[in-house]
């Protein structure tokens, strides 16, 4: 095994793990901008005010992105598992 097969794994097992957390975490940051906005123009400063529509969007996101998370999840690891064979 060589640097560039190990620079490549590492390469897939990012990238991967960018395609499963990103959906999620673009919400997260919508709702995020979107309650702050309305906070700055109701002028409700309450910080706990942030936190349950950001954990419902999440929780809500994930079911939602699930099959494509469980998708990329399952490609990765028959990549891997198809680059273990090929290393003989």
């Amino acid at each position: 095994m060589n640097e560039s097969v190990i620079v490549d794994i590492a390469r897939d097992g990012i990238w991967t793990l960018l395609m499963i957390c990103g959906p999620t975490l673009l919400v997260a940051l919508g709702v995020g901008v979107l309650v702050s906005l309305v906070q700055t123009l109701t002028h409700i400063q309450e910080m706990t005010l942030t936190f349950v529509p950001k954990i419902l969007a999440m929780f809500l996101s994930i079911l939602f992105f699930l099959p494509f998370m469980i998708r990329q999840i399952d490609e990765f690891w028959l990549r891997m598992m198809d680059s273990v064979v090929n290393l003989e």
